[in-house]
Parts: structure tokens; C-alpha cells; sequence
């Protein structure tokens, strides 16, 4: 379905009191290759909002962002049960609106990043994520998952990232698991098409299902 004009979501799973927006990485409108991971998250009883957005856009993808933000709030039985789960530079952004929620008029209930490219610019506002953080009110908690064996993003990018949230006093946890880049979304990389698709059988799959049950394991009762 459309989220907004000529933009494209996939919506998985019934009507629950639980949303989960799932953002792609910087792969211009990816949302298939995260679609086995959003199966799985909508097996746990949740709306699951996996839109197309373009960071190659000239606003780098902001609008997209913001637009499909704006969709999922719209969605959502309980806007206080809204989850940001974000890959690659999709998690940068999740945790850019996780850390500046009063910005953008939303409370997620626990923003979840996977492989998050934090050594980027956060892509909706184009500054650095912990910029004009220092003083500011602490909010939800946020989790990264980072793959030992990714060689696209070092997963010490979740470890300083989570250093600097601890130093400002934010809830922050970082787990690392025997996955790569792609296989922590649940997706396989194709060399030949250089892009990233979703998998249909093998690791990939075995380490998005570990990633789907703590996941669900932060959306409550």
C-alpha cells in the first residue's frame, strides 16, 4: 500500500495493540529484502510497517522517513506501543528519532537498531546522532544488535555509540550475535546485482528468527 504519493509499505500482520516501523538500510527502496524479518515480527502479534525509502534522494531520504513515521503513528492502536526497529543507516535514523522523540511528536516505546550505521550522519536531520544531547531529558531505551562478523559496518560502531548514549546518562544495551550485515535483517547479499535481497533459506534465516524473538520480547503485555 501507499503511505504517501508513489511511496510504497508493506503492512504485515492483524490489527494488534503493538507497531513496529521496520526501516531498510541505504539501499534505495529495499523493503523486500527485510521482509522475512517482518514476518516473523508480525508472527509475535504485532503490526509490522516495512516502507521503501531512498537515501539517495537529495534530502537523503528525509522525506521519506518522516512520511512513513507519520503513516505508522496513523496505524497504530496505541501510540504509546510504537516501536522503531531501523538496519544499517535505517538505524541511524531510528535512533535519531528515538533521541530527539520531542522533535517529531512521537514516544517509541523502544527503538531497536541493527547494525546501525551511527559513524553517519543521522539521515533526517543530517547532524551527527548525540549532537545538542548533552543536558537534554533521557527517553526510551534503545537496543543494538550488531552481527561479530560484519565487515560492512564494525560493530564497534554500536559499541562507541553505545558508549556515548551511557555517558549521557541514556538506557542503552548492545548485544552482539554471530551474524553479518545482511543476516541480522534477515537478508542475503546478491555480489553479482550488489544489492541486498531477502533470504529464503539458510543462515540468514536462522539469525533474523533470533532477532525477531528479543525484539518481541520488548513489546510487553
Amino acid at each position: 500500500m501507499e503511505y504517501a504519493p508513489g511511496r510504497r509499505a508493506d503492512v504485515f500482520g492483524e490489527p494488534a495493540q503493538a507497531t513496529i516501523l521496520l526501516w531498510h538500510g541505504a539501499q534505495t527502496d529495499a523493503r523486500a529484502a527485510v521482509g522475512p524479518l517482518a514476518g516473523m515480527l508480525a508472527g509475535h502479534g504485532a503490526v509490522v510497517v516495512a516502507p521503501d525509502w531512498d537515501s539517495h534522494a537529495a534530502d537523503g531520504g528525509r522525506a521519506d522517513l518522516l512520511r512513513s513515521l507519520d503513516f505508522a503513528r496513523d496505524l497504530a492502536a496505541d501510540a504509546g506501543r510504537i516501536l522503531l526497529v531501523g538496519w544499517s543507516m535505517g538505524g541511524a535514523a531510528a535512533a535519531g528519532v528515538a533521541l530527539h522523540a520531542t522533535r517529531f511528536e512521537i514516544a517509541p516505546a523502544h527503538t531497536i537498531c541493527l547494525a546501525g550505521a551511527f559513524m553517519v550522519p543521522d539521515p533526517i536531520s543530517g547532524a551527527p546522532l548525540t549532537e545538542g544531547l548533552a543536558g537534554a531529558e533521557v527517553g526510551s531505551p534503545l537496543t543494538l544488535l550488531h552481527g561479530l562478523a560484519d565487515d560492512v559496518v564494525p560493530v564497534a560502531a554500536s559499541r562507541d555509540f553505545a558508549a556515548d548514549l551511557e555517558r549521557l546518562g541514556w538506557p542503552v544495551e548492545v548485544v552482539e550475535l554471530a551474524a553479518d550485515h545482511g543476516s541480522i535483517a534477515g537478508a542475503d547479499y546478491d555480489a553479482g546485482a550488489d544489492r541486498y535481497a531477502p533470504a529464503t533459506k539458510g543462515p540468514a534465516l536462522v539469525v533474523a528468527r533470533q532477532v525477531a524473538d528479543r525484539i518481541a520480547a520488548t513489546l510487553g503485555g
